[in-house]
């Protein structure tokens, strides 16, 4: 994301928690590399932030106030709770600024081709102003309401996320037990009814067994239990958000809460080869 406000132009500098991260950026990209949070805050009107929990945005937030100068804008694309978001805004509220929650969607592959959907929650008039930022990074901008909307939005896709995820995992694992030629099902099905991003972009792993992290299942099981939360809230309990929920707590007791999302997989096999008949004969014409 930095990489593509980099080639727009818009990069004035970067900072990390990790020094050595944004050392290594800011000497890639030629820009500076701010000692401190409040130091980037001086140096800048927009500060985009995308961090990975809600005490971190509510951090990170803290320590950019005392730079921020009236009217500084700030974009958070992280994925915290609405509440949080409201908390960010008032405290940027505080100090001058102007706030807009914009958590993402799209992957890495989306990060890295600034193809991101956008989701914000914010005034009218600070979305317009961070709309050629927000332009940069993604393809999809959309404004859904005060601050923290983009967040309940965001939820919403994480829902929709882990029942999609769920559903590939256990389709492929059906795939494989039926030992269909899997390329072939993820080649074919990709252009049918069922399918969907995740099922063109991360059937290939559950093909290979190789889970790289696009999505880490430890962020995704953390926004779930935001969603879980959030639904709480309206006395409702969402079958989808707590089995899935089980599923990852599963996949991290044994050490996977770093592979991608998809990796869900491991599981759903395990249910075909722990089967009485594990290898079916092959289905007739």
């Amino acid at each position: 994301m930095a990489r593509n406000l980099h080639k727009a132009g818009m990069l004035q500098g970067v900072w990390n928690r990790s020094a050595a991260r944004a050392s290594d950026l800011a000497a890639e990209l030629g820009c500076t590399h701010a000692a401190t949070p409040a130091d980037l805050a001086a140096a800048c009107e927009v500060l985009v932030l995308c961090v990975s929990a809600d005490t971190d945005v509510l951090e990170v937030v803290r320590a950019l106030a005392p730079g921020l100068k009236p009217g500084s804008l700030i974009i958070d694309c992280s994925t915290v709770s609405a509440a949080t978001a409201e908390a960010a805004g008032a405290i940027v509220a505080a100090h001058g600024g102007a706030f807009l929650d914009c958590p993402v969607s799209g992957g890495t592959e989306g990060a890295r081709q600034g193809t991101l959907a956008i989701m914000c929650g914010g005034a009218d008039a600070d979305f317009a102003r961070a709309r050629p930022v927000l332009a940069a990074m993604g393809k999809t901008l959309s404004l859904f309401g005060p601050i923290g909307a983009g967040q309940a939005t965001k939820a919403t896709n994480q829902i929709m996320c882990a029942g999609i995820i769920r559903a590939v995992a256990e389709a492929m694992a059906f795939a494989r037990a039926q030992r269909l030629p899997l390329d072939q099902v993820v080649d074919t099905l990709g252009k049918g009814a069922g399918s969907s991003w995740y099922f063109v972009n991360r059937a290939p792993n559950m093909v290979r067994g190789s889970f790289p992290a696009g999505f880490r299942i430890a962020l995704h099981a953390k926004d779930l239990r935001i969603c879980r939360d959030m639904a709480a809230a309206c006395g409702v309990s969402l079958p989808v958000v707590e089995d899935v929920l089980r599923e990852y707590e599963e996949l991290i007791r044994r050490g996977h809460g770093d592979e991608d999302i998809s990796a869900i997989y491991r599981l759903k096999q395990e249910l075909f080869e722990a089967a009485p008949i594990s290898n079916p004969p092959a289905s007739s014409p």
